[in-house]
């Protein structure tokens, strides 16, 4: 059976009505999967595909959908169902026709955000499976202190990844030794996306905030934060938003850094080049608060 026939078959399943294939269109914006929008002409649904061995990947993207749906704070695409057939691994999501946020909207994203981190776990810091940031493999064992939890199943990781990869960065080890001390300031256990940046962010035709492509676990709310100024950083009024619904600690600007060093590593793990260094900066940069 294709993967193409599957789909059909699982949608029409789920949704109880017959459901084949009339348009598949390719849609761009991924470089971890494939992305189209198929649609018989009336339903249209979003879908990924990968290699038959990443279905563990999207069965984990689709319960941490569920896990933000079920907070009932911010919108994000509704898992439809996953699996895999012929060779290939599939996940069918609902689709959103996109649009544009303007300053009221970016208010309304923050505020939205901070009510899915009010969502916390009684079990600490981790999440109930493993999963995915990018197409690294993110370890999320339950932990109940957070700056041990940080240093081992974050950074800890990841330089052992850039190890296997050529990466080796001065002070690592010395780091990771020190992050539990850095991390003593009072911890939430959030529920979090993982991977926010700019690209995983965006709105419906109608200007209502929604968040993609999750890597989610529970952990400090700050990671979050952190990421959305990563990479060019969120408009001002999405920070005004969250913080006027839930102030951050103080020490965060310093946090910061140690947080979104994670995804600089990441980054080299999955792509090499110029982030070694930029890692290598963030290492000492983080070191010089000790």
């Amino acid at each position: 059976m294709s993967v193409w026939t599957e789909i059909q078959r699982q949608i029409s399943q789920i949704q109880g009505k017959d459901f084949a294939i009339a348009t598949r269109n390719s849609v761009g914006g991924g470089s971890i999967n494939q992305a189209y929008q198929v649609s018989d002409g009336q339903e249209h649904y979003f879908v990924k595909l990968n290699q038959a061995s990443k279905v563990a990947m999207f069965e984990a993207e689709a319960e941490g959908l569920k896990a933000m749906q079920a907070s009932r704070s911010i919108r994000v695409p509704k898992p439809i169902g996953w699996g895999a057939a012929e060779g290939q691994s599939y996940i069918i999501l609902e689709w959103i026709p996109l649009g544009h946020g303007d300053s009221q909207a970016w208010f309304a994203m923050g505020q939205q955000l901070a009510a899915m981190h009010r969502q916390a776990h009684d079990q600490g810091f981790g999440w109930h499976q493993n999963n995915t940031i990018g197409d690294t493999p993110q370890r999320n064992p339950w932990t109940e202190n957070w700056g041990e939890f940080f240093a081992e199943h974050r950074i800890g990781y990841q330089l052992q990844l850039a190890q296997r990869h050529g990466g080796h960065f001065r002070q690592g080890d010395a780091l990771v030794d020190k992050i539990p001390a850095l991390l003593t300031h009072p911890v939430a256990s959030s529920l979090v996306h993982g991977d926010l940046w700019s690209g995983n962010a965006a709105f419906s035709q109608a200007g209502e905030p929604i968040i993609l492509d999750p890597a989610t676990y529970y952990g400090d709310r700050e990671v979050d934060l952190a990421m959305t100024e990563l990479f060019g950083g969120f408009p001002p009024a999405f920070y005004r938003g969250y913080q006027a619904a839930w102030p951050l600690a103080e020490g965060y600007q310093q946090r910061k850094t140690l947080y979104n060093l994670y995804h600089i590593l990441n980054h080299f793990n999955l792509f090499g080049g110029g982030y070694a260094s930029q890692a290598q900066g963030m290492i000492e940069q983080v070191l010089t608060m000790c």
